[in-house]
């Protein structure tokens, strides 16, 4: 089950170049994928039938018990041949639904087969922190596909929407999940329904379940978002809103339903929420003309009722249920495809200008006739099928409760409102027919472009599936019985037949289709009497509304609190960290233990510091400011090395140095004092909070150091980092082996902060601004006079640069250290898992030597000497390091596991490696990048800025 999800993935990975290449025709080539997924769920049906339940577990994240548990029962068998049958299908139709030229078709084709993947991975999850994972999956894919076309607001807010509305329904459904794996003990599905626990907490847990099935499956009040959502291409509206996403809801409660039926309001939540969804679906279905928002109401509906009936938690109610699923995602996804078809060949979906269909495409309007048949319920179609035992269920019900408590009037009721939904449903399906296929006059016929029969093989084929299955009641009952034997014996036992016998069911469908029959028939008066009844509330206004009152609640409180000021904003976190969690300090002041110092050398030196900060808040000028908070840096880099931690002080050094110069080079565009105006009070309330800070910094320390009770783990490291780690460097194989995740993620954000600071900085793309030397366009009327060969001239930038603006002297000095920095970088790199050093180290120390070379030299030399675009440095960087995780998983071993490599040459004699070093090359690159980014924006950008400025206030008149 895990390689047919991966299987999925890879081809999502794929699929857009193949598009891309091949064109739209390569979707029949992307559909054999789910299609030979199909083929092999199919294969399991003997064992599902036996009642066998198939179980695949992998470990995934250990620390908090999630594994990839896989587990495929009779639900998910049902469920799985939906989604991968209907999403082969869906595919295969795209390759004639889109042009080769068409906009997004790549793209939209490996999302499209993601969310197959991931509708797949919630099916078959065994392991409910697991289901969640998938679940969030296909909202974030079908956001991408309801907002395929970017460009149209319509699809702008339906994606925005829809993300909205089923992210809300996931957060929620997230902590019902912590609370029922809580209340179990476990989270592993299997095992929490064959055991399930009980409580307040459990009550709760579930309900919160039931809102995201609610919300998933568009029941009320979170209707709207579903008939919002047909602004999609038609293949998303017929696959993940009427065969896959949509019963992600129904999937859940039928799932939850044998172990939590009888918890307190179960019942009532779901019968009301789905009768007054479907009622309320068919209503709307009926007033509209436009074919897709029809089906998208009508199915609106069908989810109401599919809720209804699995939600009702008896076994005849869940093998109905699971035969109507069933039947709705043959019918639904036939109907939405007819209308791509109908949208394709005559440009419009409006039923008021369509007239004489069934003549051009009559092989298309059997289809959908028989697809519109078994929604309405009429035989000899699966619709009617499930339906009856629908019926054959809720009168059980109503007369004798059948195990629900809902015998009487309550049973009654349920009964009467599934009848009058029928009615709407049969109503709506006639209109859906006579709309799409009925001759009758109209303004302008449509230009009709007869479809070929590839692309109406996919409504045929599930439209036949409709009419075949039909026939199939009794191999369907044996398939679908062992879930519905997970529910206790009810009146009688359950099956699905085309011939209940004359009784109450049988009236009850025959009204149904009767009543929908002269709805249809007075349809006119109905519509006058719809409008007549019309009103502005609607679920979508009061989201909208919602919204609103969001949006301007969140500016009202942003002009509060984000007024501009970045010494406000700093303000209030230092007054909150004072204030809040140094409050607590005065409760532990009494245990703290003080050693002033090791040495007399730390307290000189920490003087020396302390002196240096007091003058930096004193000073006026920035660059003299920056000068002293070096001191202050260099100073902690010395009580480093006094306390036996070379490591840190290198880095410390390299970081302070590195930040000295970026802060000089930005303090070129700034004026030379801090403010001009006089010094007011208020530097008192900052000197003050500024103190506070420091004494609460400092209690910190040293409540916590005197805290300790038990011995540091650090004591243990020294042996430890060369047992497990193979380095004698303790920090370097603290953050590349045993906090490797740590250093993963802070070089992620450092990536994507300079990323920031690229799109802030940089009109263009990185690269775009970089010019080396030979790129310098002569002067009009210079001719460049041809020379012999010869050496490559040192530091070539430097000439591009006024001769006041050169040094002679640090030109030769550059010559003597640039290619010094580079070895000394070299050696920090492969030397730091057993000396200092380390990646990090050795990035910085190369950026150093870059700073050399473009001091020396300008912005042109600066590109001399890396004519590399950072961005890309940065991200091969990253790259690597991924890779340098993922890679001891093929050799068998875990994510950021290091090896151990010893040989010994003939030459160099003997060689000790351990793998991790390529995760430290990652790192290298990264910070290379970094460096490198950062002198392009704060050196060579305001190089740039400040030489154009001199050429306007040149070429401007006096």
């Amino acid at each position: 089950m895990l390689v047919l999800i991966l299987a999925l993935l890879a081809t999502a990975v794929l699929a857009p170049a193949m598009l891309l290449r091949q064109g739209a025709r390569a979707f029949v080539v992307v559909a054999l994928v789910p299609l030979a997924g199909t083929v092999w769920v199919a294969a399991q049906g003997p064992a599902v039938t036996r009642g066998e339940t198939l179980v695949e577990v992998h470990p995934w994240v250990a620390g908090i018990g999630l594994e990839l548990a896989l587990a495929m029962g009779t639900l998910q068998w049902v469920l799985s041949l939906v989604v991968l049958g209907i999403g082969a299908l869906v595919l295969a139709y795209c390759a004639w639904y889109f042009e080769d030229d068409e906009p997004g078709v790549p793209r939209f084709g490996g999302v499209l087969v993601a969310f197959v993947a991931a509708m797949l991975g919630l099916v078959l999850a065994d392991d409910l922190l697991l289901l969640y994972v998938f679940w969030e999956l296909t909202t974030v894919f079908s956001f991408l596909l309801i907002g395929h076309s970017p460009e149209r607001r319509t699809s702008r807010r339906a994606a925005i929407q829809a993300l909205v509305v089923t992210t809300f329904g996931g957060l929620v459904l997230l902590v019902g999940v912590l609370l029922v794996g809580a209340a179990a003990g476990t989270y592993r599905i299997t095992e929490v329904l064959a055991d399930p626990p009980t409580g307040a907490a459990v009550t709760v847990g579930v309900h919160l379940l039931l809102v995201g099935a609610v919300s998933k499956s568009a029941l009320v009040p979170f209707h709207f978002w579903l008939p919002a959502a047909m602004a999609a291409p038609t293949p998303v509206s017929a696959y993940l809103h009427a065969a896959s996403m949509v019963k992600a809801g129904v999937y859940l409660v039928a799932l939850l339903a044998p172990a939590f039926a009888e918890v307190a309001g179960w019942r009532a939540v779901l019968l009301v929420l789905g009768l007054a969804t479907m009622l309320l679906g068919g209503v709307r279905a009926l007033r509209q003309h436009d074919l897709k928002l029809l089906l998208a109401y009508g199915t609106v509906s069908q989810l109401g009722f599919l809720v209804l009936v699995v939600g009702t938690g008896t076994r005849s109610a869940m093998l109905a249920g699971l035969g109507l699923l069933l039947a709705h995602a043959l019918f639904k996804a036939c109907l939405f495809l007819t209308v791509g078809v109908i949208d394709h060949s005559t440009g419009t979906r409006d039923l008021r200008r369509l007239t004489g269909l069934a003549r051009r495409m009559p092989v298309l309007a059997v289809s959908a006739t028989l697809a519109a048949a078994s929604m309405a319920g009429l035989p000899p179609l699966l619709g009617y099928v499930a339906k009856e035992s629908v019926l054959v269920a809720l009168v059980d019900v109503a007369r004798e409760g059948d195990g629900t408590g809902l015998a009487g009037l309550a049973g009654w009721l349920v009964l009467v409102g599934v009848v009058l939904g029928s009615v709407l449903t049969a109503a709506y399906s006639a209109r859906f027919v006579w709309g799409a296929f009925g001759s009758r006059p109209v303004e302008e016929c449509p230009t009709v472009h007869v479809p070929g029969p590839a692309f109406l093989a996919a409504p045929v084929l599930l439209a036949a599936a409709s009419l075949v299955l039909g026939f199939l009641g009794a191999p369907l009952t044996t398939l679908l019985a062992p879930q519905a034997g997970t529910l206790p014996p009810g009146a009688h036992e359950p099956e699905l037949v085309l011939w209940h016998g004359v009784g109450l069911p049988l009236l009850l469908t025959a009204v149904s289709v009767l009543g929908g029959a002269l709805l249809f028939l007075a349809r006119e008066a109905v519509a006058r009497f719809q409008t007549a009844l019309a009103h502005d509330w609607s679920g979508e206004r009061a989201y909208r509304a919602g919204m609103r009152f969001l949006d301007r609640t969140a500016v009202e409180v942003t002009g509060v609190v984000q007024r501009g000021s970045a010494a406000a904003y700093l303000g209030i976190i230092l007054l909150v960290v004072v204030v809040l969690p140094g409050s607590t300090l005065l409760t532990g002041l009494g245990d703290v233990r003080i050693q002033l110092w090791d040495t007399p050398a730390q307290a000189a030196v920490g003087a020396v510091v302390l002196v240096a900060a007091v003058m930096t808040t004193r000073s006026r000028r920035r660059v003299r400011a920056i000068l002293l908070v070096g001191v202050t840096g260099y100073g902690t880099a010395y009580l480093f090395v006094l306390h036996g931690a070379p490591d840190l002080a290198l880095t410390q050094v390299l970081v302070e140095t590195l930040t000295l110069v970026v802060f000089v080079l930005a303090l070129r565009r700034l004026p030379e004092y801090f403010t001009d105006r006089p010094l007011s009070r208020q530097r008192y309330v900052r000197a003050a909070l500024g103190l506070a800070v420091g004494v609460v910094t400092a209690g910190f320390l040293l409540v916590a150091g005197s805290a300790r009770t038990a011995e540091p783990v650090s004591a243990a490291l020294p042996e430890q980092a060369v047992e497990y780690g193979g380095g004698y460097n303790i920090v370097n194989v603290v953050l590349v082996d045993t906090r490797a995740w740590d250093t993963l993620g802070e070089i992620a954000v450092l990536v994507a902060a300079a990323s920031g600071v690229a799109s802030l900085v940089f009109v263009n793309a990185r690269g775009a601004d970089i010019r080396r030397v030979h790129d310098i366009p002569y002067p009009k009327g210079v001719r460049k006079i041809p020379t012999a060969t010869g050496r490559r001239a040192w530091l070539p930038g430097s000439r591009t640069l006024p001769p006041e603006k050169r040094s002679i002297i640090l030109e030769v000095v550059v010559r003597m250290l640039f290619h010094t920095l580079l070895v000394v970088s070299i050696y920090l790199l492969l030397a730091g898992h057993n000396a200092p050093g380390g990646g990090f180290a050795a990035g910085m120390t190369t950026g150093l030597a870059l700073v050399v070379r473009y001091l020396a030299g300008g912005r042109y030399e600066l590109n001399e000497a890396a004519p590399v675009d950072a961005g890309r440095l940065i991200g091969l960087g990253l790259a690597i390091a991924a890779l340098a995780a993922v890679l001891p998983m093929a050799f068998g071993g875990i994510v950021l596991q290091s090896a151990i490599l010893e040989t010994v040459l003939p030459v160099v004699g003997e060689v000790k490696l351990v793998t991790s070093v390529l995760f430290d090359i990652g790192v290298y690159l990264v910070v290379v990048g970094l460096v490198l980014d950062l002198l392009r924006a704060l050196g060579a950008q305001i190089d740039r800025d400040i030489q154009r400025a001199l050429r306007e206030a040149e070429a401007s008149p006096a």
